[in-house]
């Protein structure tokens, strides 16, 4: 059942076709099968599960169900859950505990959802692979031996194994989008602002937004509507009102203008290029038309990206000194001491790579020079969008240069890593909503196509794809080895 839609879902939870506990136990029972190959979760919670199963059984018996009653769902592992272990996949918070929510898991069970675990994930949301993580690392279901992207890998996983029928997740630099195109399932980054990132553990937090992962547009969707919306508690939420996403998912392709954006079709496999093509034919046939866009900046926005993210995360994760917060070493001998191994124990190498860059393009004589550039070179990155999208209604454009690569294929060199975010980084840069939704296969390895629309499109965008994924059927294609 945990392959169902979770409209189906929804449906026979209220039919009585099967009970939440039912639905729970079948999702703990598949996370039991198949965690232990994938490594997709860090922390199961299955006595809350049930008590949660129970009391949305009460609720359908009452007529008084919300949304996502009784559906099982993963948070990933840097969203606060109150009682349960919150370690952003690092040492550093091994063993931290938080004492209240994140206004995304509270409004995820607000609207019935019920937490089965936490994903496991890259150290504070910094990578592209899950490779980067305290707690080991990430397979693809597709293939063991490949990576399913990051940071948010054990989200995607855990979707795409089917231990759950929704995720939540976050995307600094594509961190949802890219996991969810090389696990072949559906991944959206709404507007920067849309959802609260109260009890999200920044990493960037100029960059940082959460959303959502499913098999399909559709569940994305009941997911995104739960979760949005103003919050108080966060001073850059937009106080908007949330539309009602899976109600507007019907509707007309013909005369929707799509920009094809030339630099992100160029410098990738040509297998990866065909596979988007083909998404982009399937639109034309539903109505669409195609104009070509041009992105003169597109090729700032990695290294923009990274001096921007890496300034923002030496100062957000200053405060984990040994002291304060996170792990201390033991027996330090003075105070340096204690910084520095406190520091050198709790981050990996890749953390600890982006605080160094981080702090120097913030230091005095340099701060001009790199971080002060990189702002204004993000508002030519976002005036080109603006442009753009005064010739189209949404983009279209593959979401990572390639499929899955093998795990440790790009462990020693960085740059590589990092260029696996060519197409996704300049959204977060712009603060745009993008989806990637499942296209042809390549090599029997799933590739995703982003669409990216201008800002609060979400409706709009998970139309779009829903339409395209009723069309056709790359988005229900299973894992072989998670079946």
């Amino acid at each position: 059942m945990l392959r169902e839609s979770v409209t189906r879902l929804r449906e026979g939870l209220r039919n009585k076709e099967y009970s939440a506990r039912e639905l729970v136990e079948a999702s703990l029972a598949r996370i039991d099968e198949q965690n232990g190959k994938l490594n997709a979760l860090i922390t199961v919670t299955p006595e809350s599960a049930l008590v949660a199963a129970d009391a949305a059984d009460r609720a359908l018996a009452a007529g008084d169900a919300p949304d996502l009653c009784g559906i099982p769902l993963v948070h990933k592992d840097n969203f606060c859950t109150d009682g349960v272990l919150t370690t952003c996949g690092s040492r550093m918070l091994a063993n931290f505990v938080p004492a209240y929510d994140a206004t995304v898991t509270r409004n995820a069970a607000s609207h019935g959802a019920i937490t089965v675990g936490k994903a496991n994930m890259d150290e504070f949301a910094m990578g592209s692979s899950s490779e980067h993580g305290h707690f080991g690392v990430v397979r693809n279901p597709w293939d063991h031996e490949r990576v399913p992207g990051g940071s948010s890998g054990g989200s995607a996983a855990a979707v795409a194994a089917a231990m759950v029928p929704l995720a939540t997740a976050s995307d600094t630099g594509g961190s949802i989008r890219q996991p969810a195109a090389f696990c072949g399932i559906t991944g959206m980054k709404p507007s920067y602002g849309r959802i609260s990132r109260y009890g999200l553990v920044a990493y960037a937090s100029s960059l940082d937004q959460a959303g959502v992962m499913g098999v399909s547009a559709e569940d994305c969707a009941y997911l995104l509507k739960a979760i949005s919306g103003f919050d108080p508690l966060d001073s850059t939420s937009v106080q908007r009102p949330v539309e009602d996403y899976p109600a507007e998912l019907e509707g007309a392709l013909k005369g929707l203008k799509i920009g094809l954006p030339k630099p992100y079709w160029e410098g990738l496999e040509s297998a990866v290029a065909d596979a988007v093509q083909a998404q982009a034919d399937e639109l034309v046939k539903l109505g669409a038309e195609l104009v070509e866009v041009e992105m003169p900046n597109a090729s700032l926005a990695v290294s923009t990206y990274y001096l921007i993210a890496q300034a923002e995360c030496s100062s957000n994760l200053s405060r984990y000194d040994g002291v304060r917060f996170g792990h201390r070493c033991e027996d330090p001998k003075d105070l340096q001491d204690l910084y520095r191994r406190s520091r050198g124990e709790g981050f990996c190498e890749e953390t600890q790579r982006r605080i160094l860059v981080g702090t120097f393009a913030l230091s005095s004589g340099y701060i001009d020079a790199y971080y002060g550039k990189a702002m204004r070179a993000r508002r030519l990155i976002s005036d080109d969008f603006t442009a753009a999208f005064e010739h189209c209604d949404l983009m279209l454009s593959p979401t990572a240069p390639s499929a899955a690569f093998k795990i440790g294929e790009k462990e020693t060199d960085p740059i590589a890593m990092y260029l696996a975010d060519v197409n996704t980084v300049a959204v977060n840069l712009a603060g745009l909503p993008a989806l990637s939704t499942p296209g042809p296969q390549v090599d029997g390895l799933p590739v995703g196509g982003q669409l990216i629309g201008p800002y609060f499109s979400e409706s709009r965008l998970l139309m779009v794809a829903h339409q395209l994924q009723q069309a056709t059927d790359w988005h229900l294609q299973v894992p072989e080895a998670a079946a």
